[in-house]
């Protein structure tokens, strides 16, 4: 069984970093793709950021330019770098992984305040 645990969540003020993390179990990470999904309190998860096995990324326009998505198959572990941070940017955060399968975490709480 693959268990991701993000960690990297936290209070900022408006046009602050915060870089999440997320470590998964287990010896497939590198053949997964991966990806970071949010949703805030009222509206529906979201993608994004996401990057293939191979390195290739995809972001959801709202986070264009701002936030970079990583991954280091060395240390199963994947990245999602935010600067620039905005209010409407608050939500949990979940790192997900999907291949033949899909896995998630139990996510984690970022909060801008303006």
């Amino acid at each position: 069984q693959v268990q991701l645990v993000e960690s990297g969540g936290g209070l900022v003020h408006s046009g602050g970093s915060l870089r999440l993390s997320c470590r998964a179990s287990g010896s497939i990470f590198s053949v997964y793709a991966m990806g970071w999904y949010r949703q805030a309190p009222g509206k529906q998860r979201e993608l994004v950021a996401s990057i293939s096995s191979g390195g290739s990324t995809n972001y959801a326009d709202s986070v264009k330019g701002r936030f970079t998505i990583s991954r280091d198959n060395a240390k199963n572990t994947g990245y999602l770098q935010m600067n620039s941070l905005k209010p409407e940017d608050t939500a949990v955060y979940y790192c997900s992984m999907w291949l033949s399968a899909s896995y998630w975490g139990r996510g984690t709480q970022v909060t801008v305040s303006s």
